[in-house]
């Protein structure tokens, strides 16, 4: 059985790692340096984002295993637990990584935004595949986040550091734009599936027993995160996965809307919803006109 460890402060991960603590509150790794080791579940209230040289075990999350490679940057957020399975032998760490405590950015600019950074919610085969050209550029801005962590600490070195962070951050959000476009066989079908995933839906009894389907069901019926899938329909269609949902009960209640034995409470009950005055104000909103009103015009 693999070792479990908790990461609570930046300085025990530097330990762990056989690093010297700069700072108190980031860090930059070079796993190089650490000593050879086993498996183990680690547990961490740290931000940190690793790019490994080398696969080095399996690292799970939950019960899903990572689509992790060589050049793979994984992002792990404060109270996730990541298992690195399968390696019982002791091995050499190697790669390079960015932790942070969230106390860091407490009163920058980067907490009101970190949340917008939907990676760090990724998941199993979610991780973000580097180019060498983009690895590179990765190390380079870690090699300018260690130069400013050399530096005497004074009043501007809280600000350079989070402004280092955040540039490197948006320049993940661009890598991972281009993953969704370049790793199209990997998503390939998806909305097809997202599609069928529907359909099937409300030919069934789940919006009477369920409820109108959300974004995090369908995404985990699709085997993705909700945070990835919800970016990866934006980017496929300009659309949220929440409008998509929305535009697709307003088609369904076209037609069944026609079913003039049923009243309009009726077909909002059998879409799942549980007010049909939440029905009526959509459909009001997507098409223009009430159900009733839309009935009498066809």
């Amino acid at each position: 059985m693999s070792n479990s460890i908790n990461f609570e402060t930046v300085d025990d991960y530097n330990q762990f790692n056989n690093h010297e603590t700069l700072h108190p509150l980031v860090s930059v790794i070079d796993f190089s340096k650490a000593h050879k080791r086993t498996g183990s579940k680690m547990y961490f209230n740290l931000y940190c984002i690793f790019l490994k040289d080398v696969k080095c075990g399996d690292l799970k999350y939950g019960r899903a295993t990572y689509d992790y490679q060589e050049g793979t940057l994984v992002f792990v957020s404060p109270g996730q637990i990541v298992d690195v399975e399968n390696k019982i032998d002791i091995y050499q760490p190697l790669g390079h990584g960015l932790v942070f405590h969230p106390d860091l950015i407490k009163g920058t600019s980067l907490a009101k935004s970190i949340s917008e950074y939907g990676f760090f919610g990724y998941q199993t085969n979610e991780a973000l595949h580097l180019s060498k050209k983009e690895q590179q550029m990765v190390l380079e801005m870690f090699a300018d986040i260690q130069s400013e962590l050399s530096r005497p600490v004074d009043k501007h070195s809280k600000k350079v550091i989070t402004s280092n962070i955040e540039l490197f951050l948006n320049h993940c959000d661009r890598f991972y734009d281009r993953q969704f476009i370049t790793r199209e066989n990997v998503n390939k079908g998806i909305l097809e599936k997202f599609e069928e995933l529907l359909n099937n839906y409300f030919s069934s009894e789940k919006p009477n027993t369920v409820g109108l389907p959300s974004v995090a069901y369908c995404a985990d019926e699709l085997h993705f995160s909700a945070n990835y899938f919800g970016d990866l329909i934006k980017k496929e269609t300009g659309k949220t996965a929440q409008e998509y949902i929305q535009n697709k009960i307003i088609d369904v209640a076209k037609e069944r809307v026609f079913n003039i034995d049923k009243s309009i409470a009726q077909i909002a009950y059998e879409l799942g919803f549980k007010y049909p005055q939440h029905f009526i104000r959509l459909f009001k909103q997507r098409t223009g006109v009430t159900p009733n009103e839309y009935r009498s015009l066809n």
